[in-house]
């Protein structure tokens, strides 16, 4: 779930790092010393080679990675194989014959420049410690002070890169603080509108996404930023209702079979109402979805199995728990644990068997969670809004 940002950024960096590269060794090695100085290199750099051999697989590993989705481990395996590379090459190439080091590529100058675009402090340390580390070994063993010049340029660099690094990452970091207040505005205002619509649903939405939220953390699947955005498409996951009329939203009794096709509709109206939003679109499925069962006799695709989304997953368990322990016009709500009940029974037909395990190991905390809501105040603030 990386960014359309990140993608494009790893893409550049590959196709100007094997650019810079290519060029630089093909200047240095051969255009300066045959075609401007006039005389071969001082140093006949035999294992050229080795660098080329590497910087090659690491090819077909990248775009495996990029296919898969890992983005951010694209640089650390790149950075570590060229680093391996550039290591031994230099290693075998001077060690024992005394001469000057002039090895190096600018493609390191590149590496420190481009550090701040990626926002990584882990990735930071790697290349700032590696290639400070790749001199001082090379120094120590080759036993030559000549390596001591680029190792006091790749600090300087090191240090310059890291105050970039600092200035981006406040830039950024206020950036989305902004961001993310007006879409949690956003979308507390159409909940509010939607709650308006159908006061049997106050605080369903809520409730649910603060279940499902917990149940995520709980499988370990979502870093921090990708909870967040969960938690606002799990706010919006019924916000298709809009769209159903309210004689039928609101009706005391029982629902005739046309009325139900017309409440079935709301997961596909909701995902249209918000495909388009950043930072929701990538969690469509969560609202599209949430109906959806797990032997497929769920709404609006019949999807079966692990053909439903797992985050679509999760937050049936969380619809169902808390349409299970909130009053509605036609019935008083369930005892918390006849809904546990309820969803064990659930297991391998209505929920995922897996989940069941996990939602087991969750539970605790959604009941603490439910005693703890404000259920009157929250009515009656309503109420007066109202």
């Amino acid at each position: 779930m990386i960014s359309y940002e990140e993608k494009q950024t790893i893409k550049w960096f590959l196709i100007f790092f094997y650019i810079i590269f290519i060029a630089y060794d093909y200047f240095f090695y051969y255009l300066l010393p045959v075609h401007i100085l006039h005389r071969e290199n001082e140093v006949s750099y035999d294992y050229w080679y080795i660098n080329y051999i590497v910087l090659a697989i690491l090819i077909p590993i990248s775009y495996y990675l990029y296919r898969i989705g890992k983005y951010s481990l694209i640089k650390f395996v790149f950075f570590l194989g060229f680093l391996t590379a550039t290591f031994i090459t230099d290693l075998i190439t001077y060690y024992g014959r005394g001469e000057s080091y002039t090895s190096g590529n600018m493609v390191e100058v590149f590496l420190f420049l481009s550090l701040p675009l990626f926002l990584s402090l882990s990735y930071y340390w790697l290349v700032s410690i590696g290639i400070v580390f790749k001199y001082v070994f090379l120094g120590i063993i080759l036993d030559n002070s000549y390596v001591v010049m680029p190792g006091i340029l790749t600090i300087i660099l090191s240090i310059m890169s890291f105050f970039l690094l600092s200035r981006f990452k406040r830039y950024v970091k206020a950036i989305s603080l902004s961001y993310d207040k007006q879409l949690e505005g956003i979308v507390k205002g159409v909940i509010a509108t939607l709650e308006l619509k159908d006061p049997y649903t106050r605080g369903h939405s809520e409730r649910v996404a603060n279940y499902a939220l917990l149940l995520a953390k709980e499988i370990g699947k979502l870093t921090k930023k990708e909870q967040k955005s969960f938690y606002y498409a799990c706010l919006l996951h019924d916000i298709g209702k809009i769209h159903i009329p309210d004689t039928i939203l609101m009706k005391p009794g029982k629902l005739t079979k046309e009325e139900y096709e017309i409440i079935k509709t709301h997961p596909v109206v909701g995902e249209e109402a918000v495909k388009d939003v950043e930072g929701i679109k990538n969690y469509i499925s969560v609202i599209r979805s949430h109906h959806e069962r797990w032997d497929g006799k769920g709404y609006p695709d019949q999807l079966k199995g692990t053909e439903i989304p797992l985050l679509a997953r999760v937050i049936a368990f969380a619809d169902a728990f808390d349409a299970m322990t909130s009053s509605r016009s036609y019935r008083a709500a369930l005892p918390v644990d006849e809904a546990y009940n309820r969803i064990i029974e659930g297991k391998g037909s209505q929920f995922d068997p897996l989940l069941v395990e996990s939602f087991k190991k969750v539970y605790p905390a959604w009941v603490d969670y439910h005693y703890k809501y404000p259920w009157k105040e929250r009515i009656v603030l309503k109420e007066v809004e109202g």
